[in-house]
């Protein structure tokens, strides 16, 4: 099998807006990291002052080799008010977008990545019935004003969870917990929105659109059945999205880790997304968020995808370790990648390879505590400071192959 990726092949970072730009205070996130008794550990603040600093970390990023950068707009910041467009937020994006090509940076573009504005939180967020044209509205003021400087457009991150997290769950807002109803309505919200928003993406971008899914490599062991775990309740929801990226462009893969299930149940670390407040430990074989160490967990997400949706192209849009020891997210990225090319050697049409994350950054719930990013920040100046690792894919990118086997942490191939 080659080591070598194909001309064209993308190799780039990710970040979440709200994760890196800080102060996000129309948001319902906001809201949740303020509410009185929040699962949340810490509020996000200014988070990685990206807001205002996006210039110099494009610029970064080409400078290590990459030449894509997936990065998201914030609804809150865009329609502060229900009907009530900022031309000066879109005005900011475009310059994000803009500082993108002058790199020779592929711009993917997210339209929603988990926040919501507080007034759309207000009228029953995800679960209202209005929100599926109010995402529509958005997409369509959004793309008019952005839509040809757009590389790549994702509607939503990891839509198939949203249903649960806040609804069920109670770790995302509006913090309910066993609303069967409104978990219900926010799945079958969602679908109907990422059709929609797609729809009125295109309208105004040549740009390949799709949707960016989690898909946990879940194995079953020998005497297990399949049942009713949050894990697989998210599986059956991502194949209703399966079924609606067949016609799109694309399908984003994200994953993080298998999950063995055994005849008693779930059985691998980090299976229980409900406990949000445990102390986690690092080990060898685990991750700072409790998973597994188990990069090949990308191969079996990606074959998933492949069948499920009859053939698209598939981006992997998200994939990473939240670790304290650089090495081992450059043996897991290693790691990862060589199950990248063996899908593609199979013949499935692999696009491109995106690291969460660029920066360590604030974590939903669990805050800054885990160190996902290819470049860490300081808390207080917010310098930002490569990795090892950050050189090392770099270095992968600009050869576009990998190396013999899998080596130290020190930006070469």
């Amino acid at each position: 099998m080659s080591n070598t990726f194909p001309n064209g092949f993308l190799f780039g970072a990710v970040v979440g807006a709200h994760q890196v730009e800080g102060g996000n205070t129309n948001s319902d996130w906001w809201w949740w990291e303020h509410r009185e008794g929040t699962l949340c550990r810490e509020p996000s603040g200014d988070a990685c002052d990206f807001y205002h600093r996006y210039a110099d970390d494009i610029s970064m990023l080409a400078g290590l080799g990459m030449n894509a950068f997936r990065f998201g707009i914030e609804w809150a910041r865009i329609e502060p008010a229900d009907g009530e467009f900022s031309t000066a937020q879109l005005d900011h994006y475009r310059r994000i977008l803009e500082a993108c090509h002058r790199n020779s940076v592929t711009p993917i573009l997210t339209f929603h990545h988990f926040t919501l504005p507080k007034w759309l939180l207000d009228l029953g967020g995800f679960a209202s019935e209005r929100f599926p044209s109010l995402f529509e509205r958005y997409c369509d003021r959004a793309a008019a004003a952005l839509g040809d400087a757009i590389g790549i457009a994702c509607t939503f991150n990891e839509p198939q969870g949203l249903g649960q997290s806040g609804y069920l769950l109670g770790i995302n807002p509006p913090g309910h917990t066993d609303d069967n109803t409104g978990a219900q309505a926010a799945v079958d919200n969602l679908l109907e929105a990422h059709a929609a928003g797609a729809a009125a993406i295109r309208a105004h971008s040549s740009a390949p659109v799709g949707v960016t899914l989690a898909v946990p490599d879940i194995q079953y062991e020998d005497g297990a059945e399949p049942g009713d775990t949050s894990l697989e309740i998210e599986s059956r929801i991502n194949d209703r999205f399966f079924e609606l990226a067949r016609r799109d462009d694309f399908v984003g893969v994200q994953t993080y880790t298998r999950f063995r299930i055994g005849p008693e149940g779930p059985r691998s670390p980090g299976h229980d997304w409900s406990d949000w407040t445990r102390e986690i430990e690092e080990t060898d074989d685990t991750t700072q968020m409790g998973y597994e160490y188990y990069p090949q967990a990308l191969g079996g997400a990606i074959r998933r995808a492949w069948k499920s949706t009859g053939g698209i192209p598939i981006l992997v849009t998200e994939n990473g370790i939240a670790t304290s020891v650089d090495e081992k997210r450059v043996s897991f990225i290693d790691a990862a990648l060589r199950e990248a090319q063996a899908c593609m050697a199979e013949g499935i049409d692999v696009r491109g390879y995106l690291h969460w994350s660029l920066l360590d950054n604030f974590e939903w719930a669990f805050g800054y505590g885990p160190t996902f990013g290819l470049v860490a920040v300081d808390r207080h100046s917010f310098v930002r400071y490569p990795k090892p690792s950050a050189a090392w894919l770099g270095a992968v990118a600009r050869a576009r192959s990998l190396p013999e086997r899998a080596g130290a942490a020190s930006g070469s191939v």
